[in-house]
């Protein structure tokens, strides 16, 4: 039997915010020490990407200064996240884009990925 073709929903409608915890280590491992702030960022945007469906992803400074923070070679093993589908401007070539912002813990365990109502 084949699979039935479902519906794809639309996410122009859903203006959403969410917490999530990304795993740098896991993204990072095996580049080179000169290169792993800079491929940090760019997992980040593609985590970004992917999960929130958008593909204009606008990142705070103050996430990329965390990112920054150690220098380019020692990033942290984890990140905490929050990334939130906003509208755009009516003349902009896309509806939506997210913007990814810093969270700060004192610890990661026990965190679950959390939709905030706003």
């Amino acid at each position: 039997m084949a699979k039935e073709k479902g519906t794809k929903r639309s996410t122009l409608s859903d203006v959403i915010t969410r917490e999530y915890t990304v795993h740098m280590f896991k993204k990072t491992v095996g580049s080179t020490f000169k290169k792993r702030a800079p491929t940090a960022v760019k997992a980040i945007r593609d985590f970004a990407e992917k999960h929130m469906g958008t593909s204009d992803v606008r990142l705070d400074p103050a996430l990329n200064q965390k990112i920054w923070s150690r220098g380019i070679k020692h990033i942290d093993n984890r990140i905490r996240v929050r990334l939130s589908r906003k509208r755009n401007d009516d003349d902009a070539k896309n509806k939506l884009y997210t913007y990814v912002s810093y969270v700060p813990v004192s610890s990661f365990k026990g965190l679950q990925t959390e939709t905030i109502d706003e």
